[in-house]
């Protein structure tokens, strides 16, 4: 009995792995950029982990929720440009969770 290895098609799963992942992590990364150009700013409260992850206190979250709201004042762009980026930034985030749910019909359909 011997193993035969079907290289095209190896290298054909590869290839759309790579891309994938670099679109969603690249839509994501465009997606949140945009978010914070717009001035919605994601400020994360603080989760109770054990030992090995820091924890923020309450104080520096209310600090990064307030310099936060004061980089949003702050911001050169008008009102439109500002909706525009919001509306870019969902737009990204929509675009990741369909490839994500493409990935997943692709496995589940195409297999």
């Amino acid at each position: 009995m011997s193993v035969v290895i079907d290289w095209n098609a190896f290298l054909l799963v590869f290839a759309a792995a790579l891309v994938g992942a670099c679109a969603i992590v690249g839509f994501y990364a465009i997606g949140l950029r945009l978010l914070v150009r717009s001035g919605h700013a994601p400020v994360v409260s603080p989760a109770e982990f054990t030992d090995a992850i820091t924890v923020i206190t309450e104080k520096d979250l209310k600090r990064a929720a307030k310099q936060a709201a004061k980089a949003a004042k702050k911001s050169p762009l008008t009102d439109a440009q500002k909706r525009l980026a919001l509306v870019g930034a969902y737009l990204c985030f929509a675009l990741c969770a369909l490839a994500v749910a493409g990935g997943v019909a692709l496995i589940v359909i195409g297999h």
